[in-house]
């Protein structure tokens, strides 16, 4: 997959993922990128660890498994931020 799908995937996982669970974590449209992008990482590694496949290409189920996996960057940095 190409770097522009990479950016275009990262940047509608990441706002999907900070609609989902929003909170007190960084949030610039960068920062929103590099997290859909570090979450399609782990959500492909997540889904791939339960015999499926990860991020394909610029497709629909791409988009889910980058935004599960954006949903579980935010969470634990939620939990790691927590007083």
């Amino acid at each position: 997959m190409g770097i522009i799908s990479w950016i275009i995937v990262g940047l509608i996982a990441g706002a999907v993922g900070k609609m989902i669970l929003p909170g007190d974590d960084p949030g610039g449209f960068i920062v929103t990128i590099l997290i859909g992008m570090a979450g399609a990482l782990v959500g492909g590694l997540l889904v791939g660890l339960l015999g499926g496949t990860g991020v394909t290409g610029f497709n629909l189920w791409s988009i889910l498994v980058a935004t599960v996996g954006a949903i579980v960057l935010l969470a634990v940095y939620q939990l790691w931020r927590a007083p």
